[in-house]
């Protein structure tokens, strides 16, 4: 009796284990500039099945130690799925990186990593969620990044309405979209189908579990305000280092100690300002630089200072820079600190040369993160909306996905 109850425990604690979330895991303060994009150059894979996605990433450390990769295929709440890894890859994972350079002639050494998949090793054989992990020699977890792999089954239509909650008029951007399942037979839409909506590309602000709001003849119709809507933010700001020595509108001043200093202009509050229009990325970055021709290898990496005035909505409450640049992460690279002497909260963050979006969020003390405080929320903002169809018929071991679509509220509507 006592060793059955036993392997009930281990059985319940192993059951507890394989279906954690896979949350993305962000590296150590050696591994800098992750890039993990699709075959377009963008930096969020999703991509058709058998389409190529690549990881690039520096290890500031330099001494070409070895990192291993590692594929898990998960479900729509991005567990772990019941597939065997023979049932979602052809061939193996956990195999060394073995595409990797020294960086030349810059200030900073660091080796460049880069590992393209599908490869002679290994390739995908489903859709739907997957999760790639980075080891050490000594298989521990340096990093992890999220990515879809999908089928064009259904036709995905998606368009950006004005919020009619009069509440958020002029703040609120509201996704609507249809599923056309075209010769793809679903028997019961409501359970058989699940969307995810995310605004330009994170994963920490999507929409979930949204079901159908009616279907009309093929056609699986979601014309929501309240639960399909999102809060427009601002622009994001930018900056250029991509000359070494130039300062740009952006740049107020350059010096050299043992890295290239790039000191910004104090940014300003933007929440009670009128809303103004100017081209931006979406809180991405590109690696570029005007010293050399191999952006991967030649860039340089730089101390970039950042600045904002401090205001009483602070309160003592945290300040982040905060951008596509570390994923997002409210790290103590990117937060910020007050100085006495000026009035500015200020950070300073080592970025490889290139051209940057960011924003500064407040994460407050009970633990609740403002994006848009600091820069406000408008309608009129350009952002980009990505709509995941996934699919999972009675029996099957996993959710696949089906269809990818896509809207821009630059076409926003009322």
């Amino acid at each position: 009796m006592r060793r059955s109850l036993q392997q009930i425990i281990i059985l319940l604690f192993a059951t507890s284990l394989f279906s954690q979330v896979q949350q993305e895991v962000n590296p150590p303060e050696n591994i800098k500039t992750v890039i993990f994009g699709g075959p377009a150059g963008e930096q969020f894979p999703v991509v058709m099945l058998g389409e190529t996605i690549r990881l690039e990433f520096d290890d500031t450390l330099a001494n070409e130690q070895d990192y291993y990769y590692k594929i898990i295929h998960c479900d729509y709440d991005w567990s772990p799925s019941q597939l065997l890894k023979s049932q979602y890859l052809d061939g193996i994972d956990n195999q060394r990186i073995t595409d990797y350079e020294n960086s030349y002639n810059t200030l900073q050494p660091y080796s460049n990593y880069r590992l393209t998949i599908p490869n002679e090793n290994v390739s995908l054989k489903v859709s739907g969620n997957y999760v790639l992990e980075i080891y050490n020699d000594n298989y521990e977890l340096q990093f992890s990044r999220r990515f879809v792999v999908y089928t064009d089954a259904v036709n995905v239509g998606g368009t950006v309405k004005r919020s009619r909650d009069f509440n958020f008029l002029n703040e609120k951007q509201v996704v609507q979209f249809t599923i056309n399942q075209g010769n793809f037979q679903l028997v019961n839409p409501k359970k058989e189908v699940k969307v995810t909506i995310l605004q330009n590309y994170q994963w920490e602000t999507a929409l979930y579990n949204i079901p159908p709001q009616y279907t009309l003849g093929g056609e699986l119709v979601y014309k929501y305000d309240k639960e399909t809507s999102f809060f427009g933010g601002n622009e994001y700001l930018n900056f250029d280092t991509s000359d070494l020595r130039a300062p740009t509108s952006q740049i107020s001043r350059i010096e050299v100690a043992d890295l290239y200093e790039h000191y910004l202009f104090t940014d300003g509050y933007r929440f009670d300002r009128e809303y103004t229009y100017y081209p931006d990325i979406n809180g991405d970055f590109v690696v570029r630089t005007l010293q050399g021709e191999d952006n991967s290898r030649e860039a340089e990496y730089t101390q970039v200072h950042f600045s904002l005035p401090y205001d009483e909505l602070l309160a003592l409450d945290d300040v982040y820079v905060f951008g596509k640049f570390n994923n997002y992460a409210l790290t103590d690279e990117n937060k910020m600190t007050y100085t006495k002497n000026n009035g500015l909260m200020q950070a300073t963050i080592k970025l490889k040369q290139g051209f940057y979006n960011y924003k500064y969020v407040i994460k407050r003390e009970d633990g609740v993160i403002d994006l848009n405080t600091i820069c406000g929320n408008f309608h009129f903002t350009e952002n980009t909306y990505l709509i995941l169809v996934y699919y999972r018929n009675f029996g099957d071991m996993y959710d696949s996905i089906i269809g990818v679509g896509s809207a821009n509220s630059q076409d926003i509507s009322n």
